[in-house]
């Protein structure tokens, strides 16, 4: 069942349609951005790890697979989103059973944002003070360990900020999902503001996203803080 079915009946009562619409639209593209924010961080968090890992140097070196799966990252990475959106039709459908709707869309858009999440992820790790590993390797800390008890906190800061990138990211990639059916808020700015000349939608949905980004990116900032203070 796709999501809209079952979120119009919450605003129906709304006296104003336009006002109805558009809060549907909007819990739409959250829908949409959270769970594609789950599922690309799912995908792409281990891809990172390993990017990391299996370098040169790295605790699990394997230098032809980091360099096959860096290849595969950066082959999805140039991908423009709505072309990879088209070509994954035939797996959104398989997934979901549809091509069209927010649900649909989940597929394409945490699959376009997991090259990203694991770019992200290798940059935060990548940070981490190399001296440190090697301290946990002499006293004898197993490669798990490592990455779990030493590599992983001491970049949790800078893959908040990461995360954060991700989900803004996810937002604009969401309402370009809206172009080819995929719903939302795009979805509305397009068939409204845009095919049908109406500026005070096209209007409202811009400020809607503006608003969206803002929060997402103070609750990030302000747990990058608390991080870094502990």
């Amino acid at each position: 069942m796709e999501i809209s079915s079952l979120i119009e009946p919450l605003f129906e009562n709304f006296e104003n349609p336009i006002v109805s619409m558009l809060a549907v639209s909007t819990v739409e593209t959250i829908y949409m951005v959270f769970l594609s924010t789950v599922f690309s961080l799912l995908l792409g968090f281990p891809i990172g790890v390993l990017l990391v890992i299996t370098k040169e140097g790295g605790i699990y070196e394997m230098k032809k697979f980091n360099t096959i799966l860096g290849v595969i990252i950066n082959a999805l990475r140039s991908f423009p989103f709505i072309i990879l959106m088209i070509l994954l039709f035939p797996l959104s459908r398989f997934v979901v059973g549809s091509t069209i709707g927010a649900t649909a869309a989940v597929v394409p858009l945490s699959i376009g944002a997991a090259p990203f999440v694991a770019r992200i992820v290798e940059g935060a790790l990548l940070e981490v003070d190399p001296g440190l590993v090697e301290a946990s390797q002499s006293m004898g800390a197993s490669n798990s360990k490592i990455i779990f008890k030493v590599m992983l906190p001491e970049c949790y800061p800078t893959l908040v900020h990461g995360i954060v990138v991700t989900i803004i990211s996810l937002i604009g990639y969401s309402a370009m999902a809206g172009a080819i059916g995929g719903g939302g808020l795009g979805d509305i700015a397009i068939r409204y503001g845009y095919q049908r000349f109406q500026g005070d939608i096209m209007l409202a949905t811009i400020i809607i996203l503006i608003i969206m980004v803002q929060v997402i990116q103070m609750i990030g900032d302000g747990l990058s803080k608390a991080m870094n203070k502990k």
